[in-house]
């Protein structure tokens, strides 16, 4: 039986994919998570053997920390499901996932999900063609992991001292990271930054 963390946004299409996983003989959906700080909790407390996650539910920058966080004899592993469109944020992850971390495109048939997660806990290499694909036809990224997650939570509309709290930083360097990706994207506005960011693939 695989024992399985779903974390996927939005309760009704995490309820959906949890009844269809748990349809399967072999698949046990053992816990559910909404935010990277519950799927670290989960990862840990839990030790599920397959961890299915939506992109804008964990930074691409955390995956690896996270399975390097779960890793053992059989946790660690977890199968991403990523918008193509939004592919280029792989390009960090795609050369150190070393077989622990599976990709999927997020429009992919259910059933698939079922299978990738099989074969993600039998230590088989899971990567959509088309994300990866994508992910090389991005240009290089110049923001830094930190500019990206910083952007990524300013993307939601939170203000400085919000951005600080939930990422454990200060406000004045939330500021700086914020001024660097502005000068770097050329924008004159947080959200022109992140439109650019985001039409660019870098968050």
């Amino acid at each position: 039986m695989v024992r399985t963390l779903l974390a996927i946004e939005g309760r009704l299409v995490r309820g959906a994919l949890a009844h269809l996983l748990a349809a399967q003989e072999d698949i046990d959906v053992v816990a559910e998570a909404d935010t990277a700080d519950a799927v670290h909790d989960a990862l840990l407390s839990v030790r599920p053997d397959v961890a299915v996650i939506d992109v804008d539910v964990v930074p691409v920058e955390r995956l690896v920390c996270l399975a390097a966080a779960a890793d053992g004899d059989h946790g660690g592993r977890m199968l991403v499901l990523v918008d193509r469109r939004r592919a280029g944020r792989l390009r960090a992850v795609l050369a150190e996932h070393r077989g622990r971390i599976g990709f999927l495109d997020r429009d992919v048939p259910p059933a698939r999900i079922a299978e990738g997660v099989r074969q993600v806990a039998e230590g088989q290499v899971v990567l959509d063609p088309d994300l990866v694909v994508a992910a090389l036809e991005v240009a290089d990224n110049p923001l830094t992991p930190r500019e990206r997650e910083v952007l990524d939570v300013a993307a939601a509309g939170m203000p400085v001292r919000e951005i600080a709290q939930k990422l454990g930083l200060s406000p004045g360097t939330v500021r700086n990271h914020l001024s660097h990706v502005m000068a770097k994207t050329g924008a004159r506005t947080r959200l022109e930054a992140v439109r650019i960011a985001r039409q660019s693939c870098w968050i």
